[in-house]
């Protein structure tokens, strides 16, 4: 093969160039970057989300009022004093003796404010078992986990001097240091075991530790480089430890798989006989075009989570954001420099019993004889790839959405999961009242007296709460507090009617009432009901623009109307076989024993927006390196069959690598103990794993395969848009084979 020297025109050919010319320079500019981004964004501090800006209604109106009056409601905590069979009962001496022990133990510890005994509340259950003693944690509330220890000791010594009684803390701080204690390392260990499994993975697909290394070291370049900037960009849109995590998911994900990309064609045109110039050009052309438009689908399908107008979704979304562009542009600048100063280099560190993988030809012996067969009979590959999707996917059409309870999240393996399950039992709602946040001109005046009176009366007589309903007065800011338990406890079902009641109902015959009065309703269930109900306004505005702009962005970087149309079907039948996977594992508990996982009866809220987001995005990797590898050897003269072939085989190899480490990295998620983010590692690999094997594998070529020369349709109304496919690779024609027609393919 020659080694010409044709002009490559194309943004990511110039880059790549520029940058192989200018190799030292390419790598001081990308350094420089990485440590002023850093600098800069910890100068700048990270500003996360607060309450009030999580959500729209009521729940954001409330939280803005408390955070105008400058009140801080501390961290609050419930001793559950409980007999442990029917002889002992809230009368008896040793169960009030039990309860003053509890009082004075927590006071001594001089942590915690407002010790509140159940007899002066009237905090005692209906069968007289069961009472619970109230008080708040000294302090910021949202660091209270850090100092409830002494409390909890004090508790536990009282437990140890009263056999027959249960005695159990729980609330706010007491749960954020159990899950602290039992979940924190989970996390730290997930994200750290991430890179590892990345390198020990392109160790094998490379046989080289310097070339397994340069992925990995770029993409952690590209998250430190994030971190920075999300610092700064805090500062007009908020941030938050969940933005930073799915931060680095991604980034390492996209930042591994364009690297890779980049890397094995680099590779294989050396093997194939060009010099490093040629080879870094042909790359540059080749990889970093696709490298680019996966690249921007992804920003664009990152962008659909703004469109939610929750705040911690957009925080999501502008991350994942960041870090796509910025793994974008360093593999396509800085890494050819890297390349060009490696050169044969990039071979060292072999790693024995590893054959040599330079790449030469790229052929995989396992998909070339799938591929055999799928393009012998591609109408009957199509309808049992289709058809077995479909089947998958079918459980996704009774999907239930909700905010998981804490049973339904960590299970029973916690004591304090116990704990919450008596409360509730015992005092239904009474772990997680609602709260009504009133605000008036003048909080003791007559009427608002009156009206809260009739609030506190009518939440229990509409069957709302079974009470005590509580009210806190703050006379200072002109606020109250209204603690109602809702009937229906950790029954979300329940619990959301019981909220409805309170708010259609009793709230406009009482506190409605009354001229400038404000009531916002707010709490865990008005919190997750809020959510919900933003979340399934934001489903088609989000959809319409992910789908729609990656239309056109595939319309335009492959000048086919035919090819964009598949690549949205085929994206979409691979997302809702996840949602298939999902909704069987884990709402229905098919095989949710080999995923370690429970059937916990629904998936949590969140969670299907953003595997679409996240998916329809990552998708786009191996689709845009795939069908653009098919679309140069037909560009180049092969035949429509030929060049599907071609584009499969010789990309199979990469993207069999790519899939593994996103699965490896997702699955590493699913080993979690909680179920939400069980889910979300189950329905990431599970999709990916689809994604690169039957979508890519088995359906795409097929599909190519039986549209032939329509893979190509570009009617003439659309060649006055931009065309963004010029940057193909200086290759050689050669000949066309006999069983395609010789029509002109459109550029």
């Amino acid at each position: 093969m020659g080694n010409g020297d044709a002009r490559v025109r194309g943004l990511a050919a110039r880059a790549g160039g520029w940058s192989a010319r200018h190799r030292w320079a390419a790598v001081g500019i990308w350094v420089l970057f990485v440590v002023l981004a850093t600098g800069l964004g910890s100068a700048a501090g990270r500003v996360d989300v607060e309450d009030s800006e999580q959500l729209k209604g009521e729940t954001s109106t409330a939280a803005g009022i408390i955070e105008e009056a400058g009140i801080e409601e501390p961290a609050s905590e419930t001793v559950l004093v409980q007999a442990k069979d029917d002889g002992l009962t809230s009368t008896d001496a040793d169960f009030r003796s039990a309860v003053s022990a509890v009082m004075t133990a927590v006071e001594r510890t001089g942590e915690v404010t407002d010790v509140t005994s159940p007899y002066d509340s009237g905090t005692v259950s209906e069968d007289g078992r069961s009472a619970l003693v109230q008080f708040d944690v000294r302090g910021d509330p949202r660091t209270a986990g850090e100092r409830i220890e002494p409390v909890l000791e004090a508790v536990a010594d009282v437990q140890k001097e009263h056999d027959s009684l249960r005695i159990e803390e729980i609330g706010g701080a007491s749960m954020m240091k159990t899950f602290d204690d039992a979940f924190g390392d989970d996390f730290k260990k997930a994200e750290y075991s991430a890179v590892p499994v990345a390198l020990g993975i392109l160790l094998i697909a490379f046989g080289a530790l310097v070339a397994a290394l340069l992925p990995v070291a770029l993409a952690i370049t590209a998250i430190v480089a994030t971190m920075g900037l999300m610092g700064l960009v805090s500062h007009l849109q908020p941030m938050s430890d969940t933005a930073n995590s799915v931060m680095l998911l991604v980034g390492l994900a996209v930042g591994v798989d364009y690297c890779l990309f980049y890397l094995r064609r680099e590779r294989e045109e050396r093997a194939a006989g060009r010099d490093a110039r040629t080879a870094l050009r042909i790359a540059a052309a080749t990889s970093g075009r696709a490298i680019v438009v996966s690249g921007v689908t992804v920003c664009v399908a990152m962008a659909g989570m703004l469109f939610t107008g929750i705040a911690e979704f957009e925080a999501m979304g502008l991350a994942s954001l960041m870090v796509v562009a910025v793994a974008m542009v360093g593999s396509v600048t800085v890494l050819p420099a890297l390349l060009s100063l490696l050169g044969e280099r990039v071979e060292k560190g072999r790693v024995p019993f590893l054959r040599r993988r330079t790449g030469g030809r790229n052929d995989s012996r396992f998909w070339s004889a799938v591929l055999k067969r799928v393009l012998a009979r591609p109408v009957l590959s199509v309808v049992v790839a289709t058809g077995a999707l479909l089947a998958v996917a079918a459980p996704a059409l009774g999907m239930k959405t909700e905010n998981l309870t804490l049973d339904q999240e960590f299970g029973d393996s916690l004591p304090i999961v116990q704990t919450y399950n008596r409360v509730n039992s015992a005092f239904p709602g009474g772990s997680e009242p609602a709260e009504v946040v009133v605000k008036a001109d003048d909080i003791n005046a007559p009427e608002v007296k009156a009206a809260l009176a009739d609030f506190r009366e009518q939440a229990v007589g509409s069957g709302a709460s079974r009470g005590p309903v509580e009210i806190k007065l703050h006379d200072q800011q002109n606020l109250a507090f209204v603690y109602v338990p809702l009937v229906g406890g950790s029954d979300q079902d329940a619990a959301g009617a019981s909220l409805e009641k309170l708010r259609d109902e009793v709230r406009p015959a009482t506190l409605g009432k009354v001229d400038g009065v404000e009531a916002p309703i707010t709490g865990q269930v008005a919190g997750n009901k809020d959510f919900n109900d933003q979340l399934v306004g934001s489903v088609v505005p989000v959809f319409a623009f992910v789908v729609v702009f990656a239309f056109l962005l595939m319309l335009l970087s492959f000048r086919s109307l035919t090819i964009a149309v598949t690549s949205i079907v085929l994206n979409l039948l691979s997302v809702g076989a996840a949602y298939g996977i999902l909704v069987a594992v884990f709402q229905h508990g098919w095989g949710a024993s080999l995923a370690g996982a429970e059937g916990v009866g629904a998936i949590i809220t969140w969670l299907p927006l953003f595997l679409f987001v996240i998916l329809f995005g990552l998708s786009m990797d191996y689709h845009v390196f795939v069908v653009s590898r098919i679309r140069e050897a037909r560009t180049r003269g092969l035949g429509t069959r030929d060049a599907i072939r071609h584009g499969v085989v010789t990309t199979a190899g990469v993207v069999t690598s790519a899939a593994v480490i996103m699965v490896a990295v997702f699955a590493i998620f699913g080993t979690l103990s909680m179920q939400s983010m069980k889910q979300m590692g189950v329905g990431l690999a599970a999709a990916v794993l689809i994604d690169a094997t039957v979508i890519r594998g088995v359906l795409l070529p097929a599909v190519m395969a039986l549209l032939g020369e329509r893979n190509w349709y570009f009617p003439k109304w659309l060649h006055r848009l931009p065309d963004l496919t010029h940057d193909e690779a200086p290759t050689a024609a050669t000949p066309r084979t006999r069983d395609d027609e010789p029509e002109k393919v459109p550029v």
